[in-house]
């Protein structure tokens, strides 16, 4: 029987009242993860760099999830009171995660904040407030504001692109939960899908196994859309195939 490919989920950590901090994921991805065929495993922050790279030599893929902002030093922008929920670690984790993740051939999903992630990984820069930066600028943050599978604009997929073989198509409607976004695509990115007011919303690393980033949160659309489940499917067979 063939085994299942083994996914690193980085975490985000989670200060509670009660005093009892947490490093936490949410349940979504873990799900998307299990239903596509993959196991998820949980990689903490504050790992040692050492022990982050093996923790990495023992996994098929990683993924890099949603969350808080990055720390404007990494794309050389300033500081600013728009720019909220920063840990330095958490950016050296997933920094770290994303170059090796590239430099190995490791299968890679980048949803939302990892979508960032990948880019400013790879040399990009970012829009640090979009709605106060980005000439032009849909509404981008409906968190808090929809249900979380609320699906705020549509997407223009590359035709010819891994993204809209994944999902064939080259038009799919997503959810929108961030105010963050890329603004300087890294070299060795390619731009595969855009919003309606231009956004890179969707990038990959062409001749990469299975390299995706997506701005939007596939995770809370994969149970209704088998476009969506399906882009988890195919980044789990590709940490699969890699295994074999």
């Amino acid at each position: 029987m063939k085994k299942k490919p083994v996914i690193a989920c980085t975490m985000y950590r989670q200060d509670e009242d009660s005093g009892l901090p947490k490093m936490a994921l949410s349940s979504g991805y873990v799900e998307a993860v299990i239903r596509a065929g993959g196991i998820p495993v949980l990689l903490p922050l504050g790992l040692a760099e050492a022990d982050l790279l093996a923790a990495l030599d023992r996994v098929d893929g990683v993924l890099l999830p949603g969350g808080g902002d990055v720390h404007p030093d990494f794309y050389q922008e300033p500081m600013s009171e728009l720019i909220h929920r920063i840990d330095l670690d958490r950016d050296r984790t997933e920094l770290t995660a994303a170059r090796e993740a590239v430099a190995r051939d490791l299968p890679l999903l980048a949803i939302c904040r990892g979508h960032q992630v990948l880019n400013v990984a790879l040399g990009g820069t970012l829009w640090a407030d979009i709605p106060s930066q980005m000439p032009g600028a849909l509404a981008h943050d409906f968190d808090d504001v929809e249900p979380r599978n609320f699906e705020a604009h549509s997407v223009q997929i590359m035709p010819g692109s891994l993204l809209a073989a994944v999902l064939e198509g080259t038009e799919t409607a997503v959810n929108s939960l961030h105010h963050q976004g890329i603004k300087d695509l890294a070299p060795g990115l390619l731009a595969s899908a855009v919003a309606p007011d231009g956004l890179i919303e969707g990038v990959e690393i062409p001749g990469h196994p299975f390299a995706i980033g997506v701005q939007w949160h596939p995770e809370w659309l994969a149970a209704d859309s088998t476009a969506m489940a399906r882009l988890f499917e195919r980044f789990v067979q590709a940490a699969a195939n890699g295994r074999s």
